[in-house]
């Protein structure tokens, strides 16, 4: 076993990874959106005042359980089993919380797992089964059959208080001769969005900034990707009334009358329902993430305890007229990730190095100083968090693939690739045989986007001529990263023929 790697205090570092789901960088204002004007999320912020801000942080399927997975197993969802939402996770996968265990620290998992195999390789945990509620939850510990969830009580309490309150329990009683490494998984803020009581009234008043990409006009796009706007989708123009779409929850607040408004005015408060929702479960994480960090002052553990802040993917906070995930586009793509670790990570520092969630088991295993093992498909970019500086032959792009073809939110199977500055896109169409995945044969074709030209992505220049070399590298870029990361299309005759078909 690898000796643990020492602090600057000589004592063995400590991991605490806290990830929420389905945050958005947005709606972080360490990030500084057009959000940051309104809504406030100091201590998330005080972890990237006293560590590194990660700009370019992306998944590799922007969907909360294959995310999950590749986060674990530092592994694509077409290596690691776990494509779509309805993929169980191997019990027998290579595991960062597993060998971290093996290498000697108190391993523990508290909040949300949504695996649905049983949690392995922690010492503990205690999860919530599913999605789990906000209000007055289930919880399922370690030596309950996990599947076991009729008999249980609920909890009276809110989700993302009571998670924090069993974590800080654990640190508490934990032995105090390993190291530990704690996994804080909170269900927030995902959908349906149920604030705790003591904030249904936070910004009540505030008139909440759009994104200027909410009034997108679609005609630039492939149509491969255009008119997936019906009802059944996830745009808020087609899910104005936000009471059973947006809020389960009963309380006053999720009344949304639209009575007597224009299609212009309709959308606006459909948006305005959402975001005010969606940050104020926000709000929550924030102030637990807060008590966290503060038990670890009065504790004496902050100076020898890693910290990282992410999420599962990122968010639609209406951009593109879009709630959910799932796409490719910047803000469903792109995962904050906020890490701490005095002396050894600078303080108030930034990067914007090109970093996937396959990265982040390899990473927590450099910083415990243990060796990650081949199967992990993933990089640590643990130096790039102590320097801020990319090591020689660092990734010069990340390969994404969403594979749940038309399922839930009506959105197409489609894999790309993004660089420092371009997008490529390919809209395949096809289930091919995806856990969920909804047989039946869409529109296939690209998008390119020059992001440094066009960060909001509102201006597809895939059949601009002045974009044609451009194009012709990023797919041979593209095929390098499929070969490289194993995801070949041999095994789907359907898919080469639409391809050979798209090419050009």
């Amino acid at each position: 076993m690898t000796s643990l790697v020492l602090s600057v205090q000589g004592r063995p570092m400590n991991i605490l990874y806290i990830m929420s789901d389905d945050h958005a960088t947005n709606a972080i204002s360490a990030y500084g959106s057009h959000l940051s004007s309104v809504f406030k999320t100091p201590s998330i912020d005080r972890l990237a005042a006293e560590g590194v801000r990660m700009d370019r942080t992306y998944c590799v399927n922007a969907i909360c359980t294959p995310s999950r997975a590749s986060v674990l197993t530092g592994q694509y969802g077409h290596i690691n089993g776990v494509k779509t939402l309805r993929d169980p996770i191997p019990p027998d996968a290579v595991n960062v919380a597993a060998l971290l265990k093996k290498g000697g620290y108190q391993t523990a998992l508290i909040g949300k797992w949504h695996l649905k195999t049983e949690p392995f390789g922690f010492d503990y945990w205690k999860v919530g089964p599913g999605q789990g509620k906000y209000h007055d939850p289930i919880f399922i510990e370690k030596g309950t059959p996990y599947k076991l969830t009729k008999n249980l009580k609920t909890t009276p309490g809110y989700y993302t208080d009571l998670i924090t309150d069993y974590a800080l329990e654990w640190l508490k009683d934990r032995p105090a001769d390993k190291p530990f490494a704690l996994f804080l998984h909170h269900k927030a803020p995902h959908g349906k969005w149920e604030p705790a009581k003591r904030h249904l009234n936070f910004l009540e008043n505030v008139e909440i900034p759009e994104p200027d990409s909410l009034w997108e006009d679609y005609s630039h796009r492939s149509e491969a990707s255009r008119d997936f706007g019906t009802s059944i989708s996830h745009r808020l123009a087609d899910r104005r009334n936000m009471i059973d779409d947006v809020t389960s929850y009963k309380w006053p607040t999720a009344q949304l009358d639209m009575t007597g408004m224009t299609e212009e005015q309709k959308t606006k408060a459909a948006y305005q329902k959402y975001l005010k929702d969606y940050l104020r479960c926000v709000k929550a994480v924030d102030e637990n993430v807060g008590r966290v960090l503060d038990y670890l002052d009065e504790s004496g553990l902050t100076e020898n305890t890693l910290v990282v802040y992410t999420s599962d993917q990122g968010m639609f906070l209406g951009e593109h007229d879009y709630f959910d995930k799932r796409w490719i586009f910047e803000e469903a793509f792109r995962m904050p990730f906020i890490a701490r670790l005095p002396g050894q990570i600078p303080a108030g520092s930034s990067t914007d190095a090109l970093c996937a969630n396959i990265d982040f088991a390899p990473t927590l295993l450099r910083a415990a100083e243990l060796p990650a093992p081949d199967a992990m498909q993933g990089k640590s970019f643990f130096n790039i968090l102590n320097t801020g500086k990319q090591p020689k032959n660092w990734r010069e792009s990340v390969y994404y693939r969403y594979w749940m073809h038309l399922n839930g939110h009506h959105i197409p199977g489609h894999f790309g690739v993004r660089t420092d500055r371009y997008k490529l896109i390919f809209y395949y169409g096809l289930a091919l045989g995806a856990t969920g995945a909804v047989d039946k044969q869409t529109q296939a074709g690209w998008e390119l986007y020059d992001l440094q030209k066009d960060p909001q992505e509102v201006s597809n220049v895939y059949k601009n001529p002045e974009y044609s070399d451009i194009s012709a590298k990023l797919k041979i870029e593209l095929i390098r990263l499929k070969e490289e990361f194993g995801d070949s299309d041999e095994p789907y005759p359907d898919l080469k023929k639409v391809i050979e078909e798209s090419w050009n």
